[in-house]
């Protein structure tokens, strides 16, 4: 189950009504920083990007590949583990628009995680220490420690344990 905060809206659809959640200079300036990092080759001046003006938790040696988004509304909801690696084009959002409401949720993803290529990471989910998310999955929940999960919708591929046993047999 995601953890999400849910607040319900009254009129149009909830994304219209956008400005009334966030201020428009903050989604303004994050565009900018995000647009910046999606293209910097070089990690340790994205996660100072992410750290300063996104105030989002980024861990050491975190990489995080060309072309990835993070959230636009509200990066601060976002923490990264240190010595991940989220990979190209992929998606970490904190927050959706529906019609009658919208959700908010913490994203919180531990240390020595693999997230594949175009992978969506969607609000309220946590990712264990240690766990591989192929690519193209859609996070749509926790993602337990050390696991390999895979798919749209994600499922467990191997838990931990069978990880731990795939390695031995190397």
């Amino acid at each position: 189950m995601r953890r999400t905060e849910r607040y319900h809206v009254n009129g149009e659809n909830s994304l219209w009504q956008l400005y009334k959640t966030v201020s428009f200079w903050k989604v303004a300036k994050n565009v900018i920083i995000i647009e910046l990092s999606r293209i910097t080759p070089f990690f340790r001046l994205k996660n100072w990007l992410f750290r300063t003006f996104l105030r989002m938790e980024i861990g050491e040696h975190t990489a995080v590949a060309y072309k990835v988004v993070m959230d636009i509304l509200f990066p601060e909801r976002i923490k990264i583990g240190s010595n991940t690696v989220i990979g190209f084009n992929s998606t970490v959002l904190a927050h959706e628009y529906l019609i009658d409401e919208y959700r908010i949720g913490d994203v919180i993803i531990g240390d020595g995680v693999m997230i594949g290529a175009n992978s969506t990471i969607l609000p309220g989910v946590m990712i264990g220490d240690g766990a591989v998310v192929s690519a193209s999955t859609l996070v749509h929940r926790d993602v337990p420690a050390g696991a390999f999960v895979g798919g749209n919708p994600m499922q467990i591929i191997y838990t931990k344990e069978q990880m731990e046993q795939r390695k031995k047999g190397r």
